[in-house]
């Protein structure tokens, strides 16, 4: 079993209908939030615990809780036809993020709740060297992780060419490369992240149609990975407004 904890990541799960075998609530919340999952997890037929502070604490392993812990079937990984099958339902050409190496799981969570917002069809992780879908990246994702189908491959490279048969191109996210206001970026594209030391390998770079940079007019030369994902999505994002 897997845990989800914080308010907004609780009440994500049970709206997307993922099952939550019990809930450990804080004596005496009443708040309104509060009240909203307690309400959900009636609907949902979830166990519900009340129990103390000091407890809660001990069952999330940290204070960060905010007064609510449900317990879950551990997640699912989705498959590349999965990701795919989604941009074909909503009739939209596929839109797919591609980590390579994401160590940190507060930055995949991150990741995946913006790919979430900007309309991704799913997001392909590493099974090696990588974060995968934890209790912590659910939180950091704020229930995104409900939505969005994430797929673990053992070759990042690999999964890039077959994607290519399907019609996509890749852009990868790296200082030496193109302005990004300069770039095409409509169509079926999967963007690609590297680690947040090194960046994207060499390998995985080669396999990449364009390399973009994002402009930085700062003293500091890097963006959190996180950030740079999400400022690469938002500017296709609008760029297929405008197709």
């Amino acid at each position: 079993m897997d845990k989800i904890e914080g308010r907004n990541a609780v009440l994500e799960a049970f709206r997307s209908g993922r099952p939550v075998d019990k809930l450990f609530v804080q004596e005496g919340l009443t708040n309104g939030p509060i009240q909203t999952i307690l309400r959900e997890a009636k609907k949902a037929g979830s166990i519900i615990n009340y129990v103390s502070k000091d407890r809660l604490e001990e069952i999330a392993g940290d204070g960060s809780h905010q007064g609510v812990v449900a317990q879950v079937a551990s997640y699912e990984y989705a498959t590349l036809e999965d990701i795919l099958k989604k941009a074909k339902e909503k009739g939209e050409p596929p839109f797919v993020i591609v980590l390579d190496g994401i160590e940190d799981p507060h930055n995949l969570g991150a990741i995946i709740r913006t790919a979430c917002l900007a309309g991704a069809h799913g997001v392909i992780i590493s099974k090696h060297r990588a974060a995968g879908l934890t209790s912590t990246v659910a939180k950091a994702s704020a229930g995104a992780l409900n939505y969005v189908p994430v797929a673990k491959v053992t070759n990042i490279g690999r999964t890039i060419e077959e994607l290519k048969k399907e019609g996509l191109w890749f852009v990868c996210a790296d200082m030496g490369g193109t302005t990004m206001y300069d770039l095409d970026l409509k169509g079926p594209i999967g963007v690609v992240i590297g680690n947040e030391g090194d960046g994207v390998s060499r390998l995985v770079r080669e396999k990449c149609d364009l390399v973009a940079s994002i402009p930085m007019k700062g003293e500091i030369d890097s963006l959190n990975a996180s950030v740079a994902a999400g400022v690469l999505m938002y500017e296709i994002v609008r760029q297929r407004g405008l197709s």
